[in-house]
């Protein structure tokens, strides 16, 4: 059986743990090297049998964690505190050997406390603030002092005042890199689950309005045939006055008709529908040659300029329907901004099918530039605001990215970025 994902919620607590782990080995390597400067500069004789013991201990446990973390499962706010436990029971057991308080590393209790400050509840900080001081206060009474050194008074306080000297330096990296990273990964996590709060509000919204629009696709299909039948019945009526401006006119009517019967019947198949399914491969650019196409057909006074680039081979895009309402709100939003004028520039990266779409407009609002996108507004008088909005979430469902931004010569310029299929390479690789 394999072990659950780790999910994006709980990195935090991982990474948290490896630091851990970094930082038993540091202390490990810190505690060998005091013990081999107390023996060969300071001439001390240490108890080396139990500090051995207890290093080899925590270098145990720190292997166990290692493979705890190589194991994928959920790290909790419990387990880190019971590592922490671990490391104030190896501090104490040293500390007792090598003069308890006296030790100029008796500092040492703090960077457990100020962990559990940085990343864990404040019931598991107070219990590490009484522990600590308590097995702080216990090592004034139960110790084994060290002996003194042979230079006696003078190698003792310089062996002090060396150790305090290399106590700040550690403690001082530790605050810049333990402790920063920690705190790092806390606002990471808290900006992450803002997006996530951001993204469910969006999807809130998404289902309100499709609810709406499927609505009003069942409630338009009535009117919608009542007109249609209108029109045949008109068609037939003069069909032998010779009329020829009618005619036009009834048949401009019939075509709006049916194009409204087409979105309807979109709206109305997608209720419910995974709309993905619905999609299918198609070459870069056929699909946009497609899309301008029939966005031409439907601005034929609109004036295009297009340049589209094919560098990658075998690239495909997911050609769906809504991919396509998006692209073609997005090129009459520029057409209603730069009817005269608009640019589109097509290019496929690595990766990635690049989209520029370019206008002559006024350029945005300023109130507009962090909410398009996030929210429905309008930046046509009249407008529902819907348009944009719902573009920007079909590009970004299907791993997209969509920036808007005022160009220096002018005018709006609207990036779209989507992801690239490669079927045809890939199966020419497993050939």
């Amino acid at each position: 059986m394999q072990p659950p994902l780790v999910a994006t919620n709980d990195e935090t607590a991982h990474r948290n743990l490896r630091r851990l782990f970094l930082l038993r080995n540091l202390t490990i390597l810190g505690v060998a090297l005091g013990i081999m400067l107390a023996i060969g500069v300071f001439e001390l004789s240490l108890p080396l049998q139990p500090l051995v013991i207890v290093t080899g201990l925590l270098t145990v446990l720190n292997a166990l964690t290692w493979l705890r973390l190589k194991s994928g499962y959920r790290v909790g706010d419990a387990e880190l505190f019971g590592q922490m436990l671990l490391d104030v029971a190896g501090l104490s057991a040293v500390f007792y050997f090598t003069g308890g308080a006296s030790n100029p590393f008796v500092w040492f209790y703090l960077l457990p406390l100020m962990i559990a400050a940085t990343i864990l509840p404040q019931v598991y900080t107070w219990t590490m603030a009484g522990l600590t001081i308590a097995c702080y206060s216990a090592l004034f009474f139960h110790n084994m002092p060290l002996p003194h050194p042979h230079t006696h008074q003078e190698g003792e306080f310089q062996m002090h005042v060396v150790g305090m000297w290399l106590g700040f330096v550690i403690s001082a990296g530790f605050v810049a890199v333990i402790i920063v990273g920690m705190a790092h990964s806390l606002r990471e996590r808290d900006r992450k689950l803002a997006e996530a709060r951001e993204l469910a509000l969006q999807n809130e919204r998404l289902v309100a309005m499709g609810t709406l629009a499927t609505g009003a696709a069942h409630e338009l299909g009535t009117p919608l045939g009542t007109m249609a039948i209108l029109i045949s019945d008109l068609e037939k009526e003069h069909a032998g006055t010779g009329d020829t401006e009618l005619h036009n006119k009834l048949e401009i009517l019939s075509r709006q008709i049916a194009r409204c019967k087409q979105a309807l019947s979109v709206i109305s198949a997608s209720a419910g529908a995974d709309r993905a399914e619905a999609g299918q491969r198609m070459p870069a650019t056929r699909y946009l040659n497609e899309v301008i196409s029939e966005w031409q057909a439907l601005r034929p006074a609109a004036v295009l300029e297009q340049r589209i680039y094919q560098e990658v081979p075998h690239s495909e895009v997911l050609a769906e329907r809504t991919l396509t309402q998006a692209l073609i709100n997005i090129l009459n939003n520029a057409a209603d901004a730069s009817p005269g004028s608009i640019r589109l520039d097509a290019t496929c990266s690595a990766a990635e099918l690049i989209l520029d779409i370019a206008d002559q407009g006024p350029g945005l609002q300023a109130d507009l530039q962090d909410v398009l996108g996030r929210r429905p507004v309008s930046t046509k008088s009249g407008g529902l605001g819907v348009g944009l909005y719902l573009a920007h979430a079909t590009i970004h469902r299907l791993g997209g990215q969509v920036s808007i931004r005022d160009r220096k010569q002018g005018g709006t310029l609207t990036r779209i970025t989507l992801p690239l299929l490669f079927a045809a390479r890939e199966a020419d690789d497993h050939e």
